[in-house]
């Protein structure tokens, strides 16, 4: 398992981390297999989407803001429920296949850290099964 170290600037922001993941499976060399990607905090998610319009980006965050806004009467009281709701509705890991040594992913498809309580240190884990 590789472990990846993410530093976010911001409160919320979604980073690409598809080249981080595309060189941990070369340095594993699994010609054919599975890649799961997790993110191991509740603030925190991961997601597949597109990655050559960064206004998609900006487009996701202003909507799951407005579907859950940062101040909503939450009865959490660290202050950052909004955070641990949008973590829910993106998820905290992925898998993406691998074939002949590289992620089978769509023309326009990336692989995101989606931060949501920033700025913070973070782990992603990497984690490859063979075919």
């Amino acid at each position: 398992m590789k472990t990846v170290e993410i530093k976010t600037t911001q409160r919320i922001q979604m980073l690409n981390i598809t080249h981080e993941v595309e060189t941990a499976a070369r340095e594993a060399g699994v010609r054919d297999g599975l890649c799961y990607v997790f993110v191991p905090h509740t603030t925190a998610g991961i997601t597949i989407n597109e990655n050559a319009d960064e206004d998609v980006k900006s487009d996701i965050i202003k909507e799951l803001s407005k579907i859950v806004p940062y101040n909503d009467g939450y009865r959490h009281v660290e202050g950052n429920s909004d955070a641990h709701i949008k973590a829910v509705i993106t998820g905290s890991s992925v898998t993406v296949a691998v074939e002949d040594n590289r992620l089978v992913l769509g023309t326009w498809q990336g692989i995101y850290f989606c931060e949501f309580d920033g700025p913070r240190r973070r782990k992603v884990y990497i984690k490859f099964i063979n075919a």
